[in-house]
Protein backbone atom coordinates (compact mmCIF):
# COMPACT_ATOMS: atom_id res chain seq x y z
CA UNK A 1 0.00 0.00 0.00
CA UNK A 2 3.17 2.07 0.83
CA UNK A 3 4.71 1.59 -2.35
CA UNK A 4 1.61 2.46 -4.54
CA UNK A 5 1.09 6.03 -2.61
CA UNK A 6 4.88 6.67 -3.51
CA UNK A 7 4.18 6.24 -6.87
CA UNK A 8 1.26 8.26 -7.25
CA UNK A 9 2.77 11.17 -4.67
CA UNK A 10 5.83 10.65 -7.24
CA UNK A 11 3.85 11.23 -10.69
CA UNK A 12 1.66 14.18 -9.01
CA UNK A 13 5.40 16.25 -8.57
CA UNK A 14 6.43 15.36 -12.02
CA UNK A 15 3.21 16.28 -13.29
CA UNK A 16 3.38 19.77 -11.06
CA UNK A 17 7.18 20.28 -12.20
CA UNK A 18 6.27 19.87 -15.95
CA UNK A 19 3.19 21.54 -15.96
CA UNK A 20 5.03 24.64 -14.14
CA UNK A 21 8.11 23.94 -16.57
CA UNK A 22 5.95 24.80 -18.95
CA UNK A 23 3.92 27.82 -18.24
CA UNK A 24 7.27 29.22 -17.55
CA UNK A 25 8.88 28.81 -20.84
CA UNK A 26 5.36 29.92 -22.90
CA UNK A 27 5.28 33.44 -20.31
CA UNK A 28 9.33 33.42 -21.88
CA UNK A 29 8.32 33.32 -25.10
CA UNK A 30 5.56 35.63 -24.34
CA UNK A 31 7.76 38.08 -23.34
CA UNK A 32 9.92 37.57 -26.16
CA UNK A 33 6.99 38.20 -28.40
CA UNK A 34 5.78 41.38 -26.78
CA UNK A 35 8.93 43.07 -26.88
CA UNK A 36 9.48 42.58 -30.68
CA UNK A 37 7.68 46.24 -31.46
CA UNK A 38 7.53 46.68 -35.62
CA UNK A 39 10.79 48.81 -36.55
CA UNK A 40 10.30 52.13 -38.42
CA UNK A 41 13.75 52.32 -39.81
CA UNK A 42 15.00 55.39 -40.95
CA UNK A 43 18.51 55.28 -43.10
CA UNK A 44 20.94 58.01 -42.87
CA UNK A 45 23.53 58.55 -45.74
CA UNK A 46 25.56 56.11 -46.53
CA UNK A 47 29.48 55.78 -46.04
CA UNK A 48 32.31 53.87 -47.56
CA UNK A 49 31.75 51.43 -44.24
CA UNK A 50 28.11 50.84 -44.58
CA UNK A 51 25.09 52.29 -43.50
CA UNK A 52 23.27 53.29 -40.38
CA UNK A 53 19.41 52.91 -39.48
CA UNK A 54 17.38 54.24 -36.24
CA UNK A 55 13.85 53.30 -35.27
CA UNK A 56 11.40 55.75 -35.43
CA UNK A 57 9.04 53.84 -33.24
CA UNK A 58 11.94 53.85 -30.01
CA UNK A 59 12.60 57.49 -29.17
CA UNK A 60 11.90 58.18 -25.80
CA UNK A 61 13.14 61.20 -24.14
CA UNK A 62 15.57 60.46 -20.85
CA UNK A 63 14.99 62.54 -17.94
CA UNK A 64 18.49 64.14 -18.27
CA UNK A 65 16.48 65.90 -21.08
CA UNK A 66 18.78 63.40 -24.17
CA UNK A 67 17.25 61.62 -26.35
CA UNK A 68 17.50 57.23 -26.57
CA UNK A 69 16.95 55.23 -29.85
CA UNK A 70 18.06 52.31 -31.30
CA UNK A 71 20.25 52.31 -34.19
CA UNK A 72 21.32 49.38 -36.54
CA UNK A 73 24.69 49.61 -38.32
CA UNK A 74 24.56 47.36 -41.72
CA UNK A 75 28.35 46.81 -42.86
CA UNK A 76 29.29 47.12 -46.37
CA UNK A 77 30.30 43.70 -46.16
CA UNK A 78 29.36 41.13 -44.40
CA UNK A 79 30.72 37.66 -42.62
CA UNK A 80 30.28 36.03 -39.87
CA UNK A 81 32.19 38.23 -38.03
CA UNK A 82 30.76 41.76 -38.97
CA UNK A 83 27.08 41.17 -38.52
CA UNK A 84 24.45 43.54 -38.35
CA UNK A 85 25.26 45.22 -34.90
CA UNK A 86 22.44 47.12 -33.11
CA UNK A 87 23.09 50.16 -30.81
CA UNK A 88 20.83 51.58 -27.91
CA UNK A 89 22.19 55.30 -28.19
CA UNK A 90 21.79 58.25 -25.97
CA UNK A 91 22.32 61.19 -27.89
CA UNK A 92 22.69 64.81 -26.55
CA UNK A 93 21.10 67.34 -29.34
CA UNK A 94 22.29 70.78 -27.60
CA UNK A 95 25.86 69.21 -27.45
CA UNK A 96 25.42 67.11 -30.09
CA UNK A 97 27.48 64.18 -28.51
CA UNK A 98 26.14 60.41 -27.95
CA UNK A 99 26.52 57.17 -25.89
CA UNK A 100 26.06 53.97 -26.59
CA UNK A 101 24.50 52.21 -23.78
CA UNK A 102 23.91 48.79 -25.03
CA UNK A 103 25.51 47.22 -28.31
CA UNK A 104 24.19 43.64 -29.18
CA UNK A 105 23.70 41.43 -32.32
CA UNK A 106 20.01 40.80 -31.51
CA UNK A 107 17.27 42.58 -29.11
CA UNK A 108 17.08 39.74 -26.99
CA UNK A 109 20.24 39.71 -25.36
CA UNK A 110 20.88 42.94 -24.19
CA UNK A 111 23.27 44.41 -21.02
CA UNK A 112 22.15 48.19 -20.63
CA UNK A 113 25.31 50.48 -19.46
CA UNK A 114 23.61 53.41 -18.07
CA UNK A 115 27.00 55.09 -16.73
CA UNK A 116 28.71 55.16 -20.46
CA UNK A 117 30.83 57.75 -21.16
CA UNK A 118 29.08 60.72 -23.41
CA UNK A 119 31.50 60.75 -26.58
CA UNK A 120 31.76 63.34 -29.28
CA UNK A 121 31.23 61.93 -32.97
CA UNK A 122 34.52 62.97 -34.39
CA UNK A 123 33.36 63.20 -38.10
CA UNK A 124 31.74 59.91 -38.03
CA UNK A 125 29.00 60.84 -40.82
CA UNK A 126 26.98 57.53 -39.42
CA UNK A 127 26.83 58.71 -36.35
CA UNK A 128 26.63 62.68 -37.49
CA UNK A 129 23.64 61.33 -39.79
CA UNK A 130 21.93 59.35 -36.69
CA UNK A 131 22.63 62.55 -33.79
CA UNK A 132 21.23 65.36 -36.65
CA UNK A 133 17.76 63.20 -38.11
CA UNK A 134 16.90 62.25 -34.99
CA UNK A 135 17.22 65.34 -33.15
CA UNK A 136 15.33 67.60 -35.80
CA UNK A 137 12.75 64.61 -35.37
CA UNK A 138 12.19 65.06 -32.13
CA UNK A 139 12.35 68.93 -31.75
Amino acid sequence: MINSKNKVNSTIIKNIIGLSLSIIFSMCISIKQINALPHEWVGVPKSEYGEQLWDRQSIKRNEDGSVRVLSKFIPKTKSEITKNILYTMDINCFEKSFRDVDVSVDEVNSNFNDLADWQEPNGDKLILGVIGQVCRFEN
